[in-house]
């Protein structure tokens, strides 16, 4: 059994389409009606997007189910398959507290129950049964207003005891008309010690030079080997990590072919610049972290040694990694009952 990490996957995404069918059948009859079979239902969910937009439309679908009430039975589910089928020893979920919160509340009074659904997340998470080692990233959105975003920055100094940095999350082409206060918030993040990662370089217009130097990590990132590959000495001295997550950009159109990725990890190989790869919306695409592995593998644009030098750049740019590093001598007390509590405290 091997261990992994997973640093980039989205809370609403990570719902396996299944999952999802039988809560609409279970406990939403209006969604139950819309999708009265599991195969058609499979097949929305899961096929391409024309855009990065139409992509992300998906996303509301979930949001709308992901509330106070609902998120531990959504939460055990998703730790359940990635401990099973994933064999993840690190898990770094991400989401924006704000669209889990109920929307008959005022803005205030959402604000306010953002603290309640981290706790909620928090608490879900840690599942003794199943000891995987998690943290919660907190997105802010490209959509949402300055006062709610700065509370989630905010919010994410205010609960480190479950959540390990901030994000930004949305279509990224909303980015360029309000990017001097997103420049602002991630320089508050920074100055209350909280860690930062950021949707960024994803595709061609999501590049913003502005915000690199506030990142620790660069949510997926491919347009800067691509397009912009003089920025990788750059990055390679700041250590920042790219979070690329192949299947995404196939789904969102972004790539033609996975095939394309190849000039991604050479570029970056030779520049000294870490990947980790990811699912980033697991359920979503219904293609778990190994068959990304395999993928690469499968198409010749990754070789087994470097595959190996990806799976330990997550680990060492693991955000709450409580460990230097993956030491063989884990494996043992990852799967022996009396490692839970150590691995619970240790989330």
């Amino acid at each position: 059994m091997s261990l992994y990490a997973e640093l980039h996957r989205h809370l609403g995404g990570s719902v396996v389409p299944r999952i999802l069918w039988r809560y609409f059948h279970r406990s939403d009859s209006e969604l139950a009606q819309r999708f009265p079979k599991y195969p058609e239902f499979e097949e929305f969910y899961t096929r391409p997007r024309n855009t990065l937009d139409e992509y992300l439309e998906l996303h509301t679908l979930v949001e709308s189910t992901q509330t106070a009430e609902t998120l531990p039975y959504f939460i055990y589910r998703l730790i359940r398959g990635a401990y099973i089928f994933e064999n993840l020893a690190y898990l770094e979920l991400r989401y924006t507290p704000y669209l889990r919160t109920s929307e008959h509340l005022s803005q205030p009074e959402r604000i306010d129950q953002m603290a309640t659904i981290v706790d909620i997340v928090g608490k879900a998470s840690r599942v003794p049964e199943y000891p995987i080692v998690t943290s919660q990233i907190l997105c802010m959105h490209s959509r949402l207003p300055y006062e709610v975003n700065r509370a989630i920055v905010d919010l994410a100094a205010q609960k480190k005891e479950y959540v390990c940095a901030v994000d930004m999350a949305g279509g990224d082409a909303q980015i360029s008309e309000r990017l001097d206060e997103f420049v602002q918030l991630y320089k508050d993040a920074r100055s209350l010690g909280v860690k930062t990662t950021g949707h960024l370089y994803e595709t061609p217009s999501g590049c913003y030079p502005e915000l690199l130097p506030h990142l620790m990590r660069i949510g997926h990132g491919i347009q800067i080997p691509l397009q912009y590959p003089e920025l990788l000495p750059q990055l390679a001295q700041q250590n920042q990590c790219l979070e690329v997550c192949p299947t995404t950009y196939l789904k969102t159109g972004t790539l033609e072919d996975m095939r394309q990725l190849k000039l991604v990890f050479d570029r970056c190989f030779e520049a000294g610049v870490d990947i980790a790869i990811c699912t980033d919306n697991a359920g979503l695409h219904n293609v778990r972290l190994p068959f990304e592995y395999e993928n690469l593998l499968t198409l010749d644009i990754i070789d087994f040694e470097q595959l190996q030098a990806c799976q330990e750049a997550a680990f060492r740019h693991a955000f709450a990694w409580p460990y230097s590093q993956r030491p063989a001598s884990l494996l043992t007390g990852l799967l022996h009952p009396a490692s839970t509590n150590v691995l619970a405290a240790s989330s």
